[in-house]
């Protein structure tokens, strides 16, 4: 399970490091794609693979935007040895990514941010909306 929150910096060339624990949990090649909230994700090859399967299993017209978001902009990264990985310039012009970066643990999957907005997100967070949304999840 990948949870946390690491702080981070996108060199010039565009790549940046990704978490150790998260690397092991990953695998030596996973995929990072554009996400919502204007942020990326990162799966490893097994839960991109499953979500690729309930994608299938849709009708196309039901899936088709879903799967234009996703695999129109989607990367196989391989990290390096220093655990660094590459972000096109096409994924972190979707997620305002310039210098400083924040990569939180969602469960399943990581998540991308630009420091300041993954800053704004948290602040923004209702406490009053998330107790009521646990309440409906059965917490």
């Amino acid at each position: 399970m990948l949870i946390g929150e690491y702080q981070y910096t996108i060199d010039e060339k565009g790549r940046m490091n990704f978490p150790a624990k998260f690397r092991e949990e990953m695998g030596a090649q996973f995929i990072v794609t554009r996400w919502l909230d204007q942020c990326l994700v990162a799966f490893s090859q097994d839960e991109w693979q499953r979500m690729a399967q309930m994608l299938a299993e849709k009708s196309v017209v039901q899936s088709s935007a879903v799967q234009r978001f996703l695999y129109a902009s989607a990367a196989e990264v391989q990290p390096d040895k220093q655990g660094r990985i590459l972000l096109t310039a096409a994924l972190r012009a979707h997620a305002c990514l310039k210098k400083d970066v924040t990569v939180i643990g969602v469960g399943s999957h990581a998540e991308i941010w630009d420091t300041d907005a993954w800053k704004k997100m948290n602040e923004s967070l209702d406490s009053d909306a998330i107790a009521q949304a646990m309440k409906e999840m059965g917490f």
